[in-house]
């Protein structure tokens, strides 16, 4: 398997021995198209195009040391093959262009200058409730539309639940996982030492986990929080399924409404996103409030940090409101 440079000669030799490029196409330059964390990912620019190029590795690229699935971008090409059958969704997510199997490269669509919708996570950001629509029924269409029932290969992605099952119910509560939380916010290691002490909590956390594990019955993005939610000039789009499996709906929803929580929008758009979702689907609310409270201790207390503007008394706050929801309901 190669292992691809960001290096524009390094790009155009590839590029033409998979016989992608037209006779007379140059690679003109190669840029960083945002700030990913999983894959190795260019914007390729030629003489006549432009188009995104990205590798994934058995490791996470901003974090070499952590092991990671080096097939992950094959699973996302799956994700998007399967939203094609969707007039609705596909025209939300990039085209594939051509798919590497043997190197683990996936070549698509660029979808031009945009920026992902983190600046949520700033004080005084808040979603327009266009947006928000948007957001919650391209979830809920995509749940109701790809089932076991009329998908003839399910997606199972076994290896990347393993390894966000690790990060998210597991390496929080560890007492030595290596995480420096006074690092992040002087007064976080007393918040996170609470929650690892925590047996009654922890016990619910992993039961939740094993949930998360099991094969369940619709279409999942896996990931679908304000970094995979892009912002470009022909409107939203929705990026970085690599974590995309058939499981239960609520642990979807519980992690796009933690986020809307950690990023402080209004209450009541927050109710108005399960109301819209709720016009589509039913969902179980307090299992989805589970999934929601343990999304918001892994992003406060685990490693995937998030550019939160809030301060330490609103994290505590957000921590026992989370542990209380998990263990009490």
């Amino acid at each position: 398997m190669i292992t691809l440079k960001a290096e524009k000669e390094i790009i155009e030799k590839y590029l033409t021995e998979i016989s992608f490029l037209s006779s007379d196409e140059k690679v003109q330059n190669v840029e960083k198209p945002g700030e990913g964390n999983m894959n190795f990912t260019l914007r390729v620019i030629t003489n006549s195009r432009t188009f995104i190029l990205k590798q994934s590795r058995d490791y996470v690229e901003k974090y070499p040391q952590v092991a990671a699935p080096g097939q992950r971008v094959l699973r996302e090409a799956e994700f998007y093959q399967i939203v094609k059958n969707n007039e609705g969704l596909n025209s939300k997510t990039p085209d594939i262009l051509k798919v590497d199997e043997e190197n683990h490269i996936m070549l698509m669509e660029d979808l031009g200058e945009s920026s992902d919708y983190t600046f949520l996570y700033k004080e005084g950001k808040v979603i327009s409730e266009s947006e928000l629509k948007e957001i919650i029924y391209f979830m809920a269409d995509l749940h109701t539309s790809f089932t076991i029932e009329n998908v003839q290969e399910p997606i199972h992605n076994k290896d990347m639940r393993a390894l966000n099952h690790e990060h998210i119910f597991k390496f929080p509560y560890e007492e030595n996982n290596g995480i420096n939380l006074e690092d992040i916010l002087p007064g976080l290691a007393t918040v996170g030492r609470k929650v690892k002490l925590d047996a009654e909590l922890k016990a619910a956390v992993s039961e939740l986990g094993d949930k998360y594990l099991a094969d369940g019955k619709h279409l999942l993005h896996g990931d679908y929080f304000p970094g995979s939610w892009l912002k470009t000039t022909s409107g939203l789009k929705i990026i970085d399924p690599e974590f995309c499996y058939f499981g239960i709906p609520e642990f979807e929803i519980g992690v796009c409404l933690a986020h809307l929580y950690m990023a402080e929008q209004p209450h009541n758009f927050i109710k108005m996103a399960m109301d819209l979702y709720k016009e589509k689907a039913p969902f179980d609310d307090i299992v989805m409030m589970k999934y929601m409270s343990v999304e918001i201790l892994r992003r406060i207390l685990g490693l995937a940090q998030l550019p939160l503007s809030l301060s330490l008394q609103k994290r505590e706050a957000l921590v026992e409101r989370a542990a209380m929801i998990i263990t009490k309901y």
